[in-house]
């Protein structure tokens, strides 16, 4: 016979773990440092090739001036303007990549946290079933010792 808070509390498990597997997951496969720290190597070199290949864009754009100035001292300006822009732009864009990294892992544990809480209900309700069941069958076993 089917068990119908039983079935909604499977389905409740099924479709929670459906929509947060991808941060339950990678929360429980690292620890919060590794996380962190992979999100952060993953966003320092996606940050430094968009930002190469954006500075190959204005160099090619502005090929002809550069060559036509030719002066060392305008080009060195020119380069620790460069530097100094992707250093910036680093460190806030790696700032950023921190806070998310941390936001996304703390979600994730308590996620996990929130699995594990209804695997454990669900769990007690099939032990609640099973004694429920044991018992009825020890009453029964009782019942026809004495001849009732």
């Amino acid at each position: 016979m089917l068990n119908e808070d039983k079935i909604k509390l499977m389905t409740n498990v099924s479709m929670f773990e459906k929509h947060e597997e991808k941060y339950i997951s990678l929360a429980t496969r690292f620890f919060r440092s590794d996380y962190i720290s992979r999100n952060l190597l993953r966003a320092f070199l996606g940050y430094t090739l968009c930002w190469v290949l954006g500075f190959l864009l204005v160099i090619l754009y502005r090929a002809e001036e550069i060559l036509s100035t030719m002066d060392f001292t305008v080009l060195q300006a020119q380069a620790k303007d460069y530097v100094s822009s992707y250093v910036i732009g680093l460190l806030c864009y790696m700032v950023i990549a921190f806070v998310v990294s941390l936001i996304r892992y703390n979600h994730g544990v308590q996620s996990h946290k929130a699995y594990i809480g209804k695997l454990r209900r669900l769990e007690k309700r099939y032990e609640f079933q099973s004694r429920t069941k044991e018992l009825g069958r020890e009453v029964k076993k009782h019942d026809r010792s004495f001849g009732v």
